[in-house]
């Protein structure tokens, strides 16, 4: 079984002279080469790129491609035995990856066998998998809010719609994490370092916590406020960020925005406009002051 595989891989190397054996390289053999090499690059731009395994296909396909290259070159240089070394160790060490890369390989077959699998990874468009990564920051955070209400847990969220380091460049620790329900919880944990402090979140990352807000200004605000509502309020009147706020002393969940403060009842109501910030949905025109200032923030 193994002399089969090499002698077929002998007989590709010795004949893969693909275009000099032609006398002329037709239309019709460059559509082929198209194909493959954008069949290539969609896999690998689909299922390779910014993943651990990168470094390592792109270390392979060099080393690849370079021995096969100098395999050619020894053979057209006339040194047909070294040329001949080179192309067999070359078909080993093909084979040697299919037994090292064994449970890759398996996995990518139980992955293509899963039910949808092409229309979800090549009909689909890349706003929908956009789309699919902000509905999961809406979740995470609001299940994190409504737990924190719960319990009465306080947090401070700020949600920016352009980055702005000089929130956290000063005061602040740098985190850089996905955002995940469980880690909000963790940074809002009583008595922790960082659970005084506001959580800065842009896009799907939360950039810091422990960030010391600028307090309002405003005279006529009610003294019932405390210091979360306050610089939450205070950072929505200088930036085009959002501020969510979870009361301590009461569970009452909050936004922040241009510097008018808006308290929720129904969870549901806070996700709706939670998705509105994030620009996940398409919101008709309304009467409601609070939410014609989410829609002048998703138009700026």
């Amino acid at each position: 079984m193994l002399d089969t595989i090499l002698n077929i891989y002998r007989d590709f190397f010795t004949r893969g002279e693909l275009v000099a054996n032609n006398a002329s390289f037709t239309p019709k053999d460059f559509l082929q080469v198209l194909v493959v090499v954008l069949f290539f690059s969609y896999i690998y731009m689909r299922f390779i790129k910014s993943t651990q395994a990168e470094k390592l296909v792109r270390g392979i396909l060099l080393f690849i491609i370079t021995a096969w290259a100098f395999s050619a070159l020894l053979i057209k240089l006339e040194f047909q035995i070294l040329g001949q070394i080179a192309q067999y160790l070359l078909s080993g060490i093909l084979l040697s990856l299919v037994i090292v890369f064994q449970p890759e390989l398996r996995k990518l077959l139980v992955h293509l066998g899963q039910t949808k699998f092409v229309a979800k990874n090549f009909f689909s468009f890349k706003n929908a998998s956009k789309d699919e990564q902000k509905t999961n920051v809406i979740k995470e955070i609001t299940e994190a809010v409504k737990y924190c209400s719960r319990v009465k847990r306080g947090a401070l969220i700020v949600v920016q719609k352009e980055k702005d380091k000089s929130f956290y460049n000063e005061v602040g620790t740098t985190i850089n994490a996905d955002i995940s329900a469980e880690l909000i919880l963790t940074i809002f944990f009583p008595n922790t370092p960082l659970h005084d402090g506001a959580m800065v979140i842009h896009n799907d990352k939360i950039l810091a916590a422990g960030v010391l807000l600028p307090l309002t200004e405003d005279p006529k605000l009610s003294w019932r406020y405390g210091t979360r509502h306050r610089a939450a309020i205070g950072a929505s009147e200088i930036s085009d960020s959002a501020c969510i706020v979870v009361s301590e002393e009461t569970g009452d969940i909050s936004i922040a925005i241009d510097g008018i403060l808006k308290k929720y009842e129904d969870i549901t109501k806070f996700k709706e406009d939670l998705e509105v910030i994030l620009g996940n949905e398409n919101t008709e025109k309304t009467e409601n002051a609070f939410m014609q200032n989410l829609l002048k923030l998703r138009k700026k």
